[in-house]
């Protein structure tokens, strides 16, 4: 066992924990500037960037720690905390903006019962915001597991919002 940035850790199941990174990380070893591209597939394969896995990625890549932690946090594609299943960006760019969008997001945080950056109790969505998602004509606009939804009006994207998760739980009661 070790401790690293206040967390105790098994270094031994922290390797085979992160077996899926290894060529991704042999791959990128050698070039400069390759922490990007291998948070970015990092976060591809586990979904989020836990501390643990942060670690890991600094050793391999022998950069600091507080380096690899302070790309992570500075850069809003990344994320440190799980996600639910529908990530849900609501675009925040002057053409959303000037169209509504807050009133989009007052009615998501409403019909989801979160904040923009929060997750639902049962993980089905985690609510979020973007700059812009590249779909001006749309505006105002949601995204969800990349999907675009817009025009959106704050009635539409409830719907939306609950056709998704009549879907889903249709799905749960489902035989396997």
């Amino acid at each position: 066992m070790k401790y690293c940035c206040g967390e105790q850790q098994d270094t031994q199941s922290s390797r085979s924990e992160f077996e899926p990174l290894t060529d991704i990380i042999a791959r990128f070893k050698e070039e400069p500037g390759s922490l990007i591209p291998v948070l970015q597939k990092a976060q591809e394969l586990y979904g989020f960037l836990p501390i643990p896995l942060l670690n890991h990625i600094a050793t391999e890549l022998k950069i600091k720690k507080a380096h690899v932690f302070g790309v992570a946090t500075f850069y809003a594609q990344f994320r440190l905390e799980p996600v639910g299943k529908f990530l849900v960006l609501l675009c925040q760019g002057t053409a959303c903006h000037v169209n509504g969008s807050d009133r989009i997001e007052a009615a998501l945080t409403e019909e989801l019962k979160i904040n923009i950056g929060e997750t639902t109790p049962d993980t089905f969505f985690t609510l979020d915001s973007a700059a812009c998602l590249g779909c001006c004509s749309l505006a105002p606009v949601m995204m969800i597991n990349g999907q675009a939804y817009g025009p959106l009006t704050p009635d539409g994207a409830r719907k939306t919002i609950r056709e998704i998760r009549q879907k889903e739980e249709g799905k749960e009661g489902e035989p396997r």
